[in-house]
């Protein structure tokens, strides 16, 4: 329509029995439609209502995981990485398996393989007393 002064506008709304909502306030001149404010109201929720927010998800493991508990925790990771939530993969060291770290990186690696499809590394692997952390997220 391009630009039209208000009660023209407020006279082409009523005409066509639809209200006149204001979409852009900030903008100079305000920018508005002709339109259902009801129906509106209702996609503005609707919109807000199923955006996704990304939460921090957190997988365990332990050096000696076996496979079908590996496998558990793939398919956990991988369904949140695919509701775009970010990953922080957790392996646990308990007693003498501290001497053994590179079990450890291998497992960590290992999931970081089996997930290359989906998911990126946003912080390497990194010890932090007893507990080897790194993050995963969606490519």
């Amino acid at each position: 329509m391009g630009v039209v002064a208000t009660a023209d506008a407020l006279r082409m709304a009523q005409e066509s029995e639809m209200d006149l909502v204001e979409v852009a306030e900030e903008a100079r001149p305000p920018v508005c439609k002709v339109m259902d404010f009801g129906k509106f109201k209702y996609e503005q929720k609707k919109k807000q209502h199923h955006t996704h927010k990304t939460k921090l998800k957190e997988v365990r493991l332990r050096p000696h995981t076996d496979e079908h508990d590996y496998n558990v925790k793939l398919n956990r990771a991988r369904g949140f990485i695919e509701k775009g939530d970010k990953v922080q993969l957790v392996l646990m060291f308990r007693g003498r398996q501290m001497v053994h770290k590179e079990l450890g990186r291998r497992l960590l690696e290992r999931m970081v393989k089996d997930l290359h499809e989906l998911a990126k590394v946003e912080r390497a692997p990194k010890q932090e007393g007893r507990r080897m952390t790194m993050l995963l997220s969606r490519k």
